[in-house]
């Protein structure tokens, strides 16, 4: 997967179209097929491609051929890493949790602390006090995505907007959906057995309902995504209304990919699970990516805003 993401790389095939310029639709169709052909390769892909249109939105210079690029934004209680300034720009202290692609990336866009500020850095990640902390990635889905730990030590970085705008601004939401997009892709992906199966004439009553009910579910996934990315191409400053598509859409497709593993499984038993090395994994993978959504907390705060808006969603 890592020579795979650096070929990519290397031959500029990262560079999708920014969200927003009129080919959004291109831009999620390109992040689900990533992650159909390898679950923790969509992730990394959505996430140099986030980069690249945070530092486009905020007026800061893109990534060029070569780079590989994340985006380090997860703010537990502790550790907290530190922003202080410095001659012209500023340095980096402490240790950042979750930074996927770890010993991957060549860069990225870190999220520190400045007093009581929360600002986003554009970081050179070949630096000598980048140092990624082993034994802090235990997992075994998305075990290949390296989001361990990783410290900084008087680490040279570049502001990128002002405190705060990294969350504020428009494309913030943009970039939510594009991880459901490459869920997607890869709920897709964990379909193929149980579709081959019945494309063979060899599913029983049972394996074809369970495929008809993943089929439906994703079905309102990809018309959710679809609509969502013509309205982001068409999209007024309303943060509430794109808050509220952007957790919708989200839940949708949540949904969907939840149901496809789960209905697979049961379709098929353990036999994928324990003689097919790719599906095992990519079940692995999609489970723990899923969890990147905050299940219950993001759907109370869908129906707090939802609450607040005149229900026009409500009809066709």
């Amino acid at each position: 997967m890592t020579a795979r993401l650096r070929e990519l790389a290397d031959a500029e095939q990262l560079s999708l179209p920014f969200p927003g310029a009129g080919r959004t639709g291109e831009r999620f169709r390109a992040l689900a097929a990533f992650a159909a052909e390898d679950t923790v390769l969509g992730r990394l892909v959505e996430a140099h491609t986030d980069a690249a249109a945070i530092l486009h939105e905020l007026g800061a210079p893109t990534p060029v051929a070569g780079e590989i690029w994340g985006v380090w934004a997860a703010e537990p209680p502790d550790p907290v890493l530190r922003a202080a300034p410095s001659g012209a720009g500023w340095v980096l202290d402490g240790r950042k949790l979750w930074c996927s692609g770890a010993s991957i990336c060549s860069h990225a866009l870190v999220t520190a602390r400045h007093g009581e500020e929360r600002a986003l850095f554009a970081v050179s990640l070949s630096q000598p006090g980048v140092r990624p902390v082993p034994g802090t990635w235990h997992a075994v889905g998305m075990r290949e995505s390296d989001s361990g730990a990783v410290d900084f030590e008087h680490v040279t970085a570049t502001r990128v907007g002002e405190p705060g705008e990294y969350l504020t601004r428009p494309g913030f939401w943009h970039g939510a959906i594009g991880v459901a997009a490459c869920w997607y892709g890869s709920a897709c992906a964990i379909v193929r057995p149980l579709h081959a199966r019945a494309a063979a004439g060899r599913a029983n009553e049972h394996a074809l309902a369970h495929l008809g009910a993943v089929v439906s579910g994703l079905h309102a996934a990809r018309s959710a995504l679809r609509a969502e990315a013509a309205a982001i191409d068409q999209e007024t400053a309303d943060p509430i209304a794109q808050r509220i598509r952007a957790r919708a859409v989200r839940a949708v497709v949540e949904q969907a990919a939840t149901e496809a593993i789960d209905r697979v499984g049961r379709a098929l038993g353990a036999a994928p699970l324990c003689l097919d090395a790719a599906h095992a994994r990519r079940v692995a993978d999609l489970t723990v990516y899923l969890r990147q959504s905050h299940a219950e907390t993001d759907l109370a705060a869908l129906g707090d805003d939802a609450g607040k808006e005149d229900p026009s969603w409500l009809h066709l």
